[in-house]
């Protein structure tokens, strides 16, 4: 029996509402704070998914005194004389933590993958704080085995997780994501980071991380990744700027010509004494004028104003 018009239409206007739900929910989950406790420090961020609807790319602002209430955590280590871990998160008064995802697509399954990370990220560091007084790279590991273990081969996403500290060191950790980007105010150009210092990964979920024995595997992998390692730039004069951003951006293009690095650098030196949120629509704006956008685009501005 062939559906009626009366229930396609049923089901197209059902299948609407449990759109708008996720919209809304995805909303909440993308929201991305700009009032940072940080001394010496504007960071200020924005995504803007292809066609102002879903999409892969994601932010997450890890504020640890506020969100994983700090001063309560480091009485408590201290009440049971965990002095290792009191010490790590007394560190944590000093920082702050982004991270920049990109699952490949634009489509809801893809939001939903975001969304998987999100929640799968923020309740890890709950664990990590816990245990170690600090984010780890086996946070990351862990997370790398479970996209691996849920999604196909076809599904996975790049990342890039830093922690930024009030003297302007950036420690980050790379899967596969578009390296980060320092400005120099004093000198206006972007300055070349030593490849040392910006090591990457595969894309996680793409591999499972060498020498994982998580559970049995019914054949040896066809590929394994190394374990994650840290790497370390630093924003050494006032002004300099930290960029963090997905390949919409970084590989914005309109014909052969690329929007990254010259035209950026370009409308940096104009707009470098403006604040962290200004700059992030500064460069949005500027990137769609140059060309119509053909990819989700995520950014993170970190500035040295002191």
């Amino acid at each position: 029996m062939h559906p009626t018009t009366v229930d396609l239409e049923a089901r197209l206007h059902q299948l609407e509402h449990e759109m708008e739900n996720l919209r809304s929910i995805m909303e909440h989950v993308y929201s991305f704070p700009t009032d940072f406790s940080l001394r010496n420090i504007e960071i200020a961020g924005r995504t803007v998914p292809l066609g102002g609807s879903l999409g892969g790319d994601h932010l997450i602002f890890v504020d640890f005194k506020r969100r994983y209430h700090l001063e309560s955590r480091i009485e408590r280590a201290r009440e049971r004389d965990d002095v290792a871990v009191a010490d790590s998160l007394c560190a944590n008064r000093d920082r702050v933590g982004v991270l920049v995802a990109d699952v490949c697509g634009h489509s809801m399954t893809d939001a939903l993958l975001a969304a998987m990370l999100h929640q799968a990220f923020l309740t890890g560091v709950l664990y990590e704080l816990d245990i170690h007084g600090n984010v780890t790279e086996g946070l990351f590991e862990a997370l790398n085995t479970r996209f691996h273990r849920s999604s196909s081969v076809t599904k996975f996403l790049t990342m890039i997780y830093g922690e930024i500290s009030e003297d302007g060191t950036f420690r980050f950790i790379s899967a596969g994501h578009p390296q980060p980007l320092v400005f120099s105010a004093e000198y206006d150009s972007f300055v070349t980071i030593d490849p040392l210092r910006l090591r990457s990964f595969y894309p996680v979920g793409m591999f499972p991380t060498e020498g994982d024995r998580d559970e049995p595997l019914a054949a040896p992998p066809i590929h394994v990744k190394e374990p994650y390692s840290v790497n370390e730039v630093n924003l050494m004069g006032r002004g300099d700027i930290l960029i963090l951003a997905t390949d919409g951006l970084t590989e914005h293009a309109r014909g052969d010509e690329s929007y990254v690095p010259r035209h950026l650098e370009r409308l940096l030196r104009d707009v470098k004494d403006r604040s962290a949120n200004d700059i992030v629509e500064a460069v949005i704006e500027d990137a769609e004028r140059f060309a119509p956008p053909d990819d989700d685009v995520s950014l993170v501005v970190v500035k040295k104003v002191h």
